[in-house]
Order: structure tokens, then sequence, then C-alpha cells
């Protein structure tokens, strides 16, 4: 069993040894259904991966429907329906299992066990598995009472649930408005008086309000971190090639030209389009080359300049025709035909870290 590493810290603290660093994360999202809790969970599992934090999601939904194979209706989640109960203390547990198994036997870093987790006594008994197995533990609770949002979640995501396969729309919608209920009176939310020992971030309205508490650690400061900068509503991001210019016109690659009258012309058409869409709140980034200020500009809004989205430096070879480089570098022309995307040039930048960018572009919006 791994726990925590043998590098790792410990202060007494009350009477019972806290574990301070190179413990593994146990993540526990909180909150009615329909309120984006596995939406959160997919993100965030899938941002940790990325940076290089062994990350895996545990949904106990999935749990139960591989227990029951067939879902009925709401009633499985009754309070008073005994049978239901003790099933879901059963896909919870073994959900837990496979927790500890991932973070002490598999080399995993950090969990996120997706599930209700409403009353104080199931998030009790979490942080009571936690202690015993050496995790630290972060809350990430999801709350919100506007009505559209909550009915646009349930029918962009839950009626796409295997749950719903063969009901239709009003059905699975009445179906699933009934299994909310079902857990509102039990709902116990965390609260920054009774639950201030415990590290959490709460996201009211998502992401008009936030709550923070106890951040104890980097892990804990990133996740903050991305959950205060991702939309759990969808939104549209659009990406445009800024419009011809000068250099664009004599075949030669990078540099720092301004637009040409075609460019010029593009970008008044890219206005245009822009008008039609009504774009609330529409924010724009360019890089800081003038071919895409200048494109911006058309736009008649405000616009940020980001450094990273400057073209790559190709070196040696900037403003160059590509007829050119063949020409006096063979071997670099060759090489960039096997692999465009992680080639750099002489003296010049590799697009990887451009790719990396627009990945993260995409992940932190819908």
């Amino acid at each position: 069993m791994r726990g925590c590493s043998s590098r790792s810290k410990s202060t007494q603290n009350q009477g019972k040894t806290v574990c301070m660093t190179n413990c593994p994360t146990l993540i526990v999202t909180v909150g009615l259904p329909a309120r984006g809790k596995t939406y959160i969970s997919k993100k965030l599992t899938r941002y940790l991966n990325w940076i290089g934090v062994l990350t895996r999601e545990f949904n106990v939904g999935q749990y139960r429907r591989e227990f029951l194979k067939i879902y009925k209706s709401f009633e499985f989640f009754r309070p008073d329906n005994e049978e239901g109960l003790k099933i879901r203390r059963q896909c919870a547990s073994a959900a837990l299992n496979d927790v500890r198994q991932y973070l002490t036997e598999e080399g995993g870093q950090v969990a996120v066990f997706d599930a209700t987790n409403t009353t104080r006594e199931r998030r009790d008994t979490i942080l009571e598995f936690a202690e015993q197995n050496g995790f630290k533990v972060f809350f990430v609770e999801s709350v919100c009472e506007d009505p559209e949002v909550i009915q646009e979640n349930i029918v962009q995501v839950k009626l796409g649930s295997p749950d719903y396969t063969n009901c239709n729309t009003e059905e699975a919608v009445e179906d699933f408005m009934k299994r909310i209920k079902c857990y509102e009176n039990s709902y116990e939310t965390l609260d920054e008086v009774l639950d201030r020992d415990l590290s959490f971030i709460k996201i009211m309205d998502v992401g008009q309000r936030y709550l923070v508490n106890k951040v104890m650690d980097h892990i804990q400061s990133r996740i903050v971190y991305y959950l205060m900068n991702i939309h759990i509503t969808p939104r549209s991001i659009y990406l445009c090639r800024h419009g011809e210019s000068e250099l664009n016109v004599k075949g030669r690659i990078g540099g720092d030209s301004g637009l040409t009258p075609g460019g010029k012309e593009f970008a008044k058409k890219l206005n245009q389009f822009i008008q039609t869409q009504n774009i609330r709140e529409l924010k724009v980034w360019t890089s800081q080359m003038k071919r895409t200020i200048q494109t911006a500009e058309a736009l008649n809004v405000p616009y940020e300049q980001w450094k990273v989205l400057n073209e790559i430096d190709a070196g040696v070879c900037e403003e160059m025709r590509y007829e050119e480089i063949q020409e006096n570098y063979r071997l670099e022309f060759a090489l960039r035909d096997q692999d465009k995307y992680r080639y750099r040039y002489p003296k010049g930048e590799v697009s990887l870290l451009s790719l990396e960018f627009y990945r993260r572009l995409a992940e932190t919006a819908r």
C-alpha cells in the first residue's frame, strides 16, 4: 500500500498524524443531480492528466448502472426505498475500493469520486476512508438554483444517459425532476462555518460566485484555478485566420507585414459575419502581429494581444519562400515534411507549443 510516500513529512495535530506532502488526493463531488458534477469531473480529470498528474474518475452512477443493468424509474432513489439505498451504498463502496486500489497500488496521484454525496453522513464516511488510507480530500460542490440551467442540463446531458434510452423526452424529464426531489430534503450543503476544517471549493450558479476554503497544497491550488476558469455552460469559440498579408502575396513565410487591400476586405466581411451572430460579451484574442491586429480592429470591439498566439519563428528561414528553403536547406525541408507539427526551424521555434495552447483553449470552453 502506497499512501504517503517515505519522503512525506508529518506533523502532530490534536493527537492525529497529518500527512503534509506526497499524499494521493481524493476529489469528492457534492451536489444535487443535474448540477454539472460529472461534466466537472471529466474536465478536471482530463486537465490534471494533461499537466502530468495521474488522475482517474470514478463515477458511482456507472457502478449502479452496471449493477442494475435496467433502470426503471425515480422510485429507486426514494429515501424510503431500503433496497435502493442498500444497492447505492454497495456501489459507492465498490467505487471507493477501486479508488483505494488506484491510489495505493496502481500509482495514481488523484482520484475523482463522482457522486451526489449530499449528506454530511456520507461525506464523513468518505473522510474516514481517506484518513485510513492516507489520502488528502478536496470537495468540489456545484450549487445551482436557476431552473433554466437545470432544465438545459437535463435535456442536453441526462437524456442521453443509458437510463433513458427507451423513454421519450417528456417522460424522461419528468422522471429526472422527481429523481432530483428525492435528494432535496436530505441535502446538506458545504458550510463555511460547519465545514471550516475541510478543503473545498463551492461553485455557485455555474460560476457566478465561488467559495474557496482551506486550500492545502499545489494540486489543490491548481484544481481551484482550473475550476474558476472553466465554463460549465455551453458557449462558442471561433478560430479565424487573419486577412491576406503582404508577405502572403509574395509567398513568403513569417515576418510581420500588414494586410493587403484584399486582407482588409476580408476583415470587413468578417465583421459583417460576427454582427449576424449576436454574440453577447464578445471577447477577441489576437497575436501581436500587425496582420492579426489589423484584422481584429475591423471588428470594432475591444481585443487582447497574446504573445502565445504569435506565429512560430521560422529562424533562419524567416521571410523565405518554400522554394528557397528547399533549395538552400534541403535536409531541413525534408525533416519538416516528415513531422510538420514537431519540427523546429534552425534557430526557430517548434509549433507543438501552439498546438498545446489550442488544446488548453478547447479544454476551458464548450
